[in-house]
């Protein structure tokens, strides 16, 4: 009695394998990146200083006077927010079977990354903490008006 063992499914073309090893190198390397910056995020909220109690409008708003916390924020929402899409993306393009259902799903997956980056990121570059009509007490002690 011999087993056969079928042929696995063939990529959809040349160009599909390449996009699929792509994604597969990202999820690792920006997993590894993104544990990292996690943990570094967790740690500084809520480990140093006064811990969680300390996290108000006036220490986002210190935090992200710093341009360093910018970029570590900024990096660790763009890694994020396409990791869990190439990942959705993977699961979508396993479990449908319809061409047309799977190319309208990873278009609605890609844009909807796309508009939350782009609102994440004009976010985090143009927060003011020293907002014109802010109450002195919740503002940082670095704005003009304390």
């Amino acid at each position: 009695m011999s087993v056969v063992i079928e042929q696995p499914r063939s990529p959809r073309s040349r160009k599909a394998a390449n996009w699929e090893k792509y994604g597969w190198m990202y999820m690792r390397a920006s997993g590894a990146l993104l544990v990292i910056l996690i943990f570094g995020h967790l740690f500084v909220n809520l480990w140093v200083g006064e811990g969680i109690k300390a996290i108000d409008f006036a220490f986002v708003g210190g935090k992200w006077s710093n341009p360093f916390w910018q970029v570590w924020d900024g990096l660790m929402l763009w890694l994020a927010l396409i990791h869990g899409t190439n990942g959705m993306r993977t699961i979508v393009n396993d479990y449908t079977s319809k061409e047309g259902i799977r190319k309208a799903l990873n278009i609605a997956l890609w844009g909807i990354c796309a508009v939350l980056v782009v609102l994440g990121t004009l976010v985090i570059l143009t927060f003011d903490p020293c907002p014109a009509n802010g109450i002195a007490a919740n503002l940082p002690s670095f704005c003009p008006a304390r």
